[in-house]
């Protein structure tokens, strides 16, 4: 009560942050008759004298009002657009590092060109995040023109450039991309050999555009790299072809948590069914040594049980491309983990591809927390607000919109079954269709999209084919006549190349547009349609001449005079079918009517079998309903059914929250140690010389040595020297008489430890004199690098494992959290000594040899059976060096993989000489 009336006395406080921003924007203001009167070239200029304040100390708070009046003014000249005091207010709130929540048709793109242009002054680079490579082009070249003039560059990282393409995009001042780019660009950096061979140079400051479907939506996922593991095609398809036998009572869904697992009855009849197909040849389902089949027949389950085609994902060009459950979006190249993808390419019939081991993984969380100050723009974050501050410390500050909102926003309407509900939307289109209103039908999947569209045609209504130019040419005739015409356009994943004209002309007089989602299109419905886009799309190829210009002021006047036909009809009609599980894409469906204070109305029609109410509704509301007297095709509206749906989607929420933050529990646990092997990995590429580290880890090497086979104060008669004779010999391949100096009177364990030493130096030494400085310096660099790299790959998927057991350890009343994050911290103690004993093992056994090579090739880096097993290969310099690993007794070219006897000695660990590719532990290592 209190607090209601202190909120009507002295306003919220986000009210009362919006007003603290009004002082600079009447400062900015001020200045507006001022620079109107500079010439193009003074406006221009001041880029460089701001750059001169920054580089005399001062801050950027200090010319945030004369920069964004430049930035204003340039605007206007440039792009013929002059910034609104609002969008000069969004500008000021995400210059500080917060998220501006702006309506649909607030101008978010020309919002964030003036943080940009301050933030770009200081010459450290601003990165700009849109949602997908379309939107990345669009604005970088649409705002290149205003940065261009201010005297900025701008580059753009899209899918499919090279390295040297994008090292110049991440050199601009500004660089725009999408979210998966940079985030798979940091993580390549990461993985590169030299300093000179990486893209990204710092992260500074970052602007997210549709901040919470990049942050909070897509969150859920992280970016992995991956590589190709052994192909199991068949395994999948077999098995695949055994899961349908399942029945009913054979497993149990979970559709709150997206889980399914086999009964006790499902494990027996699953049983019978693999070993009827001979697939299960031995022992049960359980034992250890058919754990593969477990994993295999939970993912075929999980792909035939929980993921539907055409909502879940969609098959194209052989190939089952994965679909944004947000946006509606497809999103190639995007794989599912753990061989759930390969499980839905055996159940659709497609090209079964190879599994993935992971490479690099990086949640979006982490990857954005890298940045120094992170901004974001969105129309709707308001609902998460408490996501943002607890994980990225973002506050959001809602902007007033320019014209107040004129939109009405109807009560739900809820009918019973999921059939009554179509006909319900069906009518609905009609009546508006008939006034002339046009319409904007909002799906939750594609296929619900088909199934609207088909219910249209079987009304009468004609699917438009936008592959035919002329498509819009019977709805544009039959506006010009005062009519309507019985055709509709569909915007799903299928139609994604032709998604901006589709939207661009959806608010024409009578249009309906049937769309999965809306959020991230970058294109506004405008009243009448969009002029501009008309223009381009109906005189394309026309020659510029007085000819071209009437026909497009013929255009512009016909877009005029429909706008008005709309205005009259109620402006843009919004047609929800279904409700999301989050508020957000509702609202961002809403949000599409009523832009820069056009009128509009939305209205969602419910039924009781629709996704969100059958899990998260009450299961009652349907008998009573029936008990209240509701017929058939008779809808049930209230404002308490919108709060009840309300409550639903905030339980949703809230339980995705939870998942985002226990993955980022885990992911933490990771990410403190990928700081720590990155940035190790930096200050490696860095140095003109490792040898510093080298001689350290050959050293940690011997007192790790020793002291596993010689404990503290034991008699030398207790020390076990056939052992540490052994492992000197792997490690620092040194054949030397430990037994005999364990015989020697009054020995200790530290003259035996010095005596490795002394002698591991001087034999680094020889081999550094006889393979000359200059080479063992690159050899040593590439070695250290390289094995850093295999050990980090193989503690990823370790840890991997380790996270999907560990939530047993909860059975004993242990917390899995806190035991992944001890487990963990010695996997990663354990990977630092394997590094020491790897690095050391291969340096004590490599050497060069000088060749000129044949028909003057570049000289090749050599690997073999015996070497470290790097798969990439490299040269040094253009001398004709050709490095080689060699064991101590035998050269590898020598060796004849058929005749163990030239092998001579073989790592533990390396790949075994028959050529079996096996550690040679794992193959002809057992036997010895």
């Amino acid at each position: 009560m209190l607090g209601a009336l202190a909120k009507k006395l002295f306003g919220s406080s986000n009210d009362r942050r919006v007003k603290g921003y009004q002082p600079r924007v009447a400062a900015i203001n001020a200045l507006e008759k001022e620079l109107s009167t500079l010439s193009d070239e003074a406006l221009q200029a001041r880029t460089e004298e701001f750059k001169q304040q920054i580089a005399a100390g001062k801050k950027l708070d200090d010319i945030l009002v004369p920069a964004f009046a430049t930035v204003r003014e340039a605007a206007k000249r440039v792009l013929g657009q002059r910034p609104y005091d609002v969008q000069l207010i969004g500008g000021m709130v995400l210059h500080e590092g917060a998220i501006a929540e702006m309506k649909t048709g607030e101008g978010k793109t020309l919002v964030a060109t003036l943080p940009t242009y301050l933030n770009a002054l200081e010459g450290k680079g601003v990165h700009v995040v849109t949602v997908n490579d379309y939107l990345a082009r669009r604005d970088a070249e649409w705002m290149a023109k205003l940065y261009n003039f201010l005297g900025l560059s701008v580059g753009i990282i899209v899918h499919g450039l090279d390295d040297e393409e994008r090292q110049r995009a991440y050199a601009c001042d500004i660089t725009y991309g999408t979210n998966n780019e940079f985030g798979f660009d940091y993580l390549r950096d990461n993985m590169k050999y030299d300093t000179a061979q990486m893209s990204q140079r710092g992260h500074h400051f970052a602007i997210v555009d549709e901040v919470d479907s990049i942050l909070v939506d897509e969150a859920r996922t992280p970016l992995i790299i991956s590589g190709p593991l052994d192909d199991k095609s068949d395994l999948y398809v077999a098995i695949d072809k055994v899961v349908p036998g399942l029945v009913a009572g054979d497993y149990d869904v979970d559709e709150k948590q997206r889980a399914v697992s086999l009964t006790e009855i499902g494990n027996e009849h699953i049983e019978e069914l693999l070993r009827e197909a001979g697939i299960l040849t031995e022992g049960d389902l359980y034992d250890a040594h058919n754990v593969t089949l477990v994993h295999h027949v939970n993912q075929a389950l999980r792909a035939h049980t929980l993921f539907t085609r055409d909502k879940d994902y969609i098959v194209r060009n052989d190939e089952v491309v994965i679909i944004d459950e947000f946006t509606g979006r497809m999103m190639p190249g995007r794989r599912y983990s753990e061989g759930l993808h390969q499980a839905l390419e055996a159940k659709e019939n497609v090209t079964v591809q190879p599994e993935n081991a992971t490479l690099a993984s990086i949640t979006f969380q982490n990857y954005f927390r890298l940045y120094k100050k992170l901004a974001g723009m969105t129309g709707t974050a308001a609902t998460e607000a408490d996501e943002f501050f607890q994980i990225y410390k973002l506050e959001v500050v809602e902007i007033p919109t320019n014209v107040p909102v004129a939109r009405k926003d109807e009560d739900d309407e809820v009918y019973r079954t999921f059939e009554e509900k179509v006909r319900g939307v069906i009518r609905e289109i009609q009546a508006a269709q008939e006034n002339g209103q046009p319409v904007l039908v909002g799906t939750t999947s594609i296929e619900r999209s088909e199934l609207i569209a088909e219910m249209l045609e079987k009304a009468g209504y004609k699917l438009l084919d936008f592959t035919d130019p002329t498509a819009l040419e019977p709805i544009y005739k039959a506006a010009r006549e005062g009519k309507t015409t019985k055709a509709f356009a569909v915007l799903n994943a299928r139609f994604h190349e032709q998604e901006a004209y589709i939207v661009a002309q959806a608010g024409v007089p009578g249009a309906i547009t049937i769309a999965t989602n809306m959020a991230g299109r970058g294109t506004d419905i405008q009243l009448g349609g969009n002029a501009d886009m008309r223009i381009k799309h109906d005189l394309a190829g026309m020659e510029e001449g007085p000819e071209r210009d009437a026909k497009a002021a013929a255009i512009r006047a016909e877009v005029a005079e429909f706008k008005q036909r709309v205005l009259a009809a109620g402006g843009l009609y919004i047609v929800g079918t279904e409700r999301h599980e989050s508020r957000r894409i509702d609202n961002q469906l809403r949000g599409r009517a009523g832009r820069q204070g056009d009128p509009g109305r939305s209205k969602f029609f419910l039924s009781l079998q629709d996704d969100l109410m059958r899990i998260f509704g009450s299961d009652r509301m349907d008998g009573m309903l029936t008990k209240l007297g509701l017929k058939e095709d008779e809808a049930i509206v209230h404002p308490w059914i919108n709060k009840a749906v309300e409550k639903a989607q905030g339980k949703v929420e809230a339980r995705n929250f939870d998942i985002r933050k226990n993955i980022l529990k885990y992911d933490d646990v990771m990410n403190d140690q990928r700081k720590v092997v990155f940035e190790q990995r930096r200050d490696f590429m860095k140095q003109a010389s490792v040898r510093e580290t080298i001689d350290d880890m050959r050293h940690g090497v011997v007192e790790d040595v020793v002291a596993r086979h010689i404990p503290e104060e034991a008699y030398p008669e207790q020390w076990d020297t056939a052992g540490l004779k052994q492992e000197v010999l792997q490690y620092l391949n040194l054949d030397l008489p430990v037994e005999d100096w364990a015989k020697e009177e009054g020995i200790a364990d530290s003259e035996i430890r010095e005596r490795i030493r002394k002698l591991a130096d001087e034999d680094y030494a020889g081999r550094i004199e006889r393979n000359t400085e200059e080479v063992m310096t690159y050899v040593e660099k590439q070695v250290l690098l390289q094995s850093l790299d295999h050990l980090w790959r193989e503690h990823l998927v370790t840890l991997d494992h380790l996270r999907q057991v560990i939530g047993w350890r909860g059975l004993a009343q242990r917390d899995p959290l806190q035991e992944y994050k001890q487990e963990a911290f010695e996997l990663f103690d354990g990977l630092i000594g394997q590094l020491r004993q790897q690095v050391t093992g291969h340096l004590s056994r490599v050497e060069v040899r000088f060749e000129q090579p044949e028909d003057q090739q570049a000289p090749q880096l050599a690997q073999d059976g015996a070497g470290s097993g790097f798969g990439s290969a490299g040269d040094y310099g253009g001398s004709g060096v050709q490095f080689a690993a060699i064991d101590a007794d035998t050269e590898v070219l020598d060796r004849n993989p058929a005749d163990p006897a030239t092998w001579g000695k073989v790592g533990r660990n390396e790949p075994c000489p028959c050529g079996s590719g096996k550690k040679f532990k794992h193959c002809h290592g057992q036997f010895a």
